[in-house]
């Protein structure tokens, strides 16, 4: 049986579209992100945020922003911190751009901060391996995803005064 040669050409036209569009939405490096004046304009992912992954990011795993962070819209979750400024009304102190400089790389902000570089791999002092006493070796992952990233700023965008 011989195969239409338009289904052929579809398939090929599709394949071209999906590679363009991969090519097209591939994470930016940590390395390769560019920093003006802090703010990063450039989505990490190259897709939206999604707002309720990032209220979730901001509660547990790698994120676990309400340790530091009072936030007042994840009320209802326990345990919130202290050490950290409220993230009240965070959009509207803050652009989009500004934000994920922030959560990206907040020494770039604030050099004196305690709160952790969420998108960097290179640069660090005394790196330890978790809990063993010794020395970090190979590469080092950054502690959110590019997407991690640009839904934990979807989530904080939301964040305005009342």
């Amino acid at each position: 049986m011989q195969t239409p040669k338009i289904n052929l050409i579809t398939f090929f036209f599709v394949s071209a579209i999906i590679g363009v569009a991969t090519a097209t939405f591939a994470d930016i490096h940590p390395g390769d992100i560019i920093y003006n004046d802090g703010a990063v304009k450039q989505s990490l992912s190259g897709k939206a945020g999604d707002i309720e992954s990032g209220a979730e990011i901001m509660n547990k795993g790698a994120g676990n922003c309400i340790a530091c962070h009072q936030v007042t819209a994840l009320s209802h979750l326990p345990f919130h911190g202290e050490i950290g400024p409220s993230l009240d009304g965070t959009a509207d102190r803050w652009s989009e751009a500004e934000l994920r400089g922030i959560v990206a790389n907040a020494k770039i902000w604030f050099p004196e901060t305690i709160m952790p570089a969420f998108y960097k791999t290179t640069g660090f002092i005394r790196l330890g391996d978790a809990y063993t006493g010794k020395a970090h070796e190979g590469n080092v992952e950054p502690l959110l995803t590019a997407q991690q990233i640009e839904d934990v700023v979807a989530f904080l965008m939301t964040l305005k005064e009342e």
